[in-house]
């Protein structure tokens, strides 16, 4: 079967998504204190699920954004190969140092680096800046929200927090689930334009995209739990409730609006606008990481690409 080598791949991509990018949906409330990391990480788990399978019934705009990002042509099984392959080793390299980096940008710079190699046509350049776009807009929604909430949440001991805590991680695993559900979905859906077909999503692909993340998720991240949640900014229940609401909003509307961002940016930026009291050097740190996911991603993908082609 010539797909099977592509599918192992996005399936191994789906499983290290929701082990390193679903940790931040639950570092809140973690190192808050409010629930266990096992319990939290049960419910992000059955949350991403249900936010993949859901989320393509009302808005596929995500997953049609990627899949218009390059045209592979009869390349596609090579080029999927190569983003595939330098997105998971990307990814386990940054969960073994416990940097909280995005699976979704290396991702899409695996994708763009196997379509340059390629030829510079075979990338289509408007989506392109709708991705860099979506990069600005989730860090400026995320920061943004964490800061509004912060300011619009009445301090003191309030009793409703840790429970409000606990409501948003679900909803942010849930939004998590549909952003980078959709993702994958579309990585897919270009492997399926070998067989001559369109764009299209068959439901039994949302099932198995929900439970191999859904099976990511409940494995967990204890270190970037400590990075995003400890290490990064000091968070009480208050805060931590705060920068739930913030991350929420901005992945909401960027799911809505198409937009291909990172769970993991967007979280980290409510973190950072809600935090009382950021450390700033390693927030600095993760995003040299972020940085350098980019061009190190793609020039993996272009390198890749050009071995298979020989």
């Amino acid at each position: 079967m010539p797909f099977l080598p592509v599918l192992l791949l996005l399936g191994a991509v789906i499983l290290v998504n929701g082990w390193t990018d679903a940790p931040n949906a639950i570092a809140a409330p973690v190192a808050a204190g409010v629930l266990p990391f096992r319990r939290a990480a049960a419910l992000a788990a059955v949350c991403n699920l249900l936010g993949v399978v859901c989320s393509v019934g009302f808005s596929d705009a995500v997953a049609r954004t990627l899949y218009d990002l390059a045209d592979f042509g009869v390349y596609a099984l090579p080029a999927l190969t190569a983003a595939l392959a330098a997105t998971v080793l990307w990814a386990v390299l940054a969960w073994a140092f416990g940097i909280p980096t995005s699976e979704s940008h290396a991702l899409l710079s695996g994708l763009a680096g196997a379509a340059l190699a390629l030829g510079a046509e075979r990338l289509h350049w408007g989506a392109v800046g709708w991705v860099a776009l979506g990069l600005v807009v989730s860090l400026a929604l995320g920061w943004g929200g964490g800061r509004l909430f912060a300011r619009l949440l009445p301090a003191g001991p309030q009793r409703f927090y840790p429970s409000g805590q606990v409501a948003g991680a679900a909803l942010s695993a849930a939004l998590h689930g549909a952003q980078d559900g959709q993702k994958f979905l579309g990585v897919l859906a270009l492997l399926l334009t070998l067989e001559g077909s369109g764009y299209s999503l068959p439901t039994q692909a949302r099932w198995g995209c929900a439970g191999l993340m859904a099976l990511g998720t409940f494995l967990g991240g204890r270190r970037i739990i400590d990075t995003v949640g400890k290490k990064m900014v000091s968070l009480d229940p208050r805060s931590g409730f705060a920068a739930e609401l913030g991350g929420a909003a901005a992945l909401l509307l960027c799911t809505l609006w198409g937009f291909p961002v990172s769970t993991t940016h967007a979280k980290t930026a409510a973190l950072l606008g809600s935090g009382a009291r950021p450390h700033m050097g390693v927030a600095s740190s993760l995003g040299l990481a972020w940085l350098l996911t980019f061009p190190c991603c793609g020039a993996l993908a272009f390198g890749l690409v050009k071995c298979f082609l020989l």
